[in-house]
């Protein structure tokens, strides 16, 4: 009876000992696109084929809506309630790390050698944060009216000039043919205008901010540049050459396919639409070079780790795990977006040699920049986007920008310089 007894104690031990020994340390790791069930499904296969790949971790995914998602963040670190892994934007992420919600990543040497660099988000000399793919934005055409016109096909080493570009604009306008010539994509507000729009100041030689420094935007944005650069922002819309602040969004979605708009500033998210209304016609061309190289935006959601994980080994063995190349080609073809690596593009549908969407790996890596890398950008990229919307819509382009300089550099001001004076 004792030996019995005994074995069944031995037994309730081994099996005990059993489930500690195989229990996997959770990983939170929070996502800002619920609702978006292709990216969420993908996420979900990553995260269950790095479960079933080892034996020490397991990560639990938490949705969140996009437009909760910063304020979600925010309100953990202040709680001290942050995930181990943290779905951050590009351009947010230095804010995050400056003010101590994140910390750098530690993957093994060369784990990103091969990465576009606008997914690898760094911030004072380190990377925080890498994405699985980037976008890029270009010129949506059609080869038979540029032919029909007599106008130039520009190519990555030749784009359009800056006059160039005035000048084919003005002709397509003239044809009588389109409602406008070119839809830059007014109805779209946000985000859209400091990605999309402030690499056309930059290509005239203005910028945001001094990225020397990071402490002003005086001469910059509101210098001969950035003054050129206004007028003729403002210039487009005084001449009818694109639709305003007042866009109507199904215009914006359709009036480049419906043939309203002759040329269109879009993404490659919405290429392949594009592609399957418009065919073989459509051109996707890089930006003008209005003197100072062509320049598009770069910089999407990526991967980062929380300040207070207690995981943090952990985190970066999923984070490594997730940006395979494999993971990275099967994201592109299920959102459309760039894959983050030569190879991944390789492996891809629509990026691979030949694809409808080759160029636009090509666009990204030659002419993407980051958006001002500095704890600051929240606040500017909305003090910029109010500036172009009110120049758009005709307010004085030199005050319009002397009063953005003003806001940008108090905000600066009144948070001791982001640590860039110390740097």
């Amino acid at each position: 009876m004792k030996k019995t007894a005994s074995l069944l104690v031995l037994a309730i031990m081994l099996i005990a000992f059993s489930g500690i020994a195989s229990a996997q340390t959770e990983l939170s790791l929070w996502y800002h696109g619920a609702g978006n069930h292709v990216e969420k499904d993908l996420i979900v296969g990553i995260i269950d084929d790095f479960n079933a790949a080892q034996s020490d971790y397991m990560v639990v995914l938490e949705e969140f809506p996009q437009e909760s998602y910063n304020s979600s963040i925010v309100a953990a670190a202040l709680a001290g309630d942050l995930p181990d892994i943290i779905d951050v934007d590009g351009p947010v992420m230095p804010g995050w790390a400056w003010a101590g919600y994140m910390v750098p990543l530690n993957l093994s040497e060369g784990a990103l050698d091969d990465f576009l660099p606008g997914a690898i988000g760094s911030w004072n000399g380190e990377v925080y944060s890498v994405g699985l793919w980037d976008a890029a934005v270009s010129i949506y055409a059609r080869r038979s009216v540029l032919e029909a016109n007599d106008i130039r096909i520009p190519t990555l080493d030749e784009p359009w000039t800056g006059e160039e570009f005035d000048g084919i604009l003005e002709t397509l306008q003239a044809t009588g043919d389109y409602e406008y010539a070119f839809d830059l994509g007014m109805a779209w507000t946000g985000e859209w205008y400091p990605y999309a729009f402030s690499p056309f100041l930059q290509s005239f030689g203005g910028d945001m901010i001094d990225r020397d420094t990071y402490l002003s935007a005086e001469g910059v944005l509101n210098g001969e540049a950035g003054l050129a650069f206004g007028e003729w922002w403002q210039s487009l819309f005084e001449r009818g050459l694109a639709p305003g602040t007042s866009q109507d969004g199904a215009d914006r979605e359709t009036g480049f396919i419906d043939g309203k708009y002759a040329l269109q500033w879009n993404g490659n998210w919405a290429g392949i639409n594009t592609l399957d209304a418009v065919g073989d016609d459509l051109l996707f061309l890089p930006a003008p070079d209005f003197g100072h190289g062509s320049t598009i935006g770069a910089a999407s959601w990526q991967f980062g780790i929380s300040s207070s994980s207690m995981n943090k080994e952990g985190a970066n063995a999923f984070i490594e795990f997730a940006i395979q190349d494999e993971y990275l080609a099967a994201f592109s073809d299920g959102i459309g977006l760039i894959p983050a690596t030569a190879n991944a593009a390789a492996m891809s549908q629509s990026y691979n040699e030949g694809g409808p969407l080759e160029v636009y790996f090509a666009l990204s890596e030659a002419q993407a920049l980051v958006r001002p890398v500095t704890p600051g950008y929240a606040t500017m990229a909305l003090i910029f986007e109010k500036a172009l919307a009110d120049i758009a819509n005709g307010a004085d382009v030199q005050d319009t920008l002397d009063a953005a300089v003003d806001e940008i550099d108090a905000d600066i001001e009144d948070n001791m310089g982001y640590g860039f004076e110390d740097m």
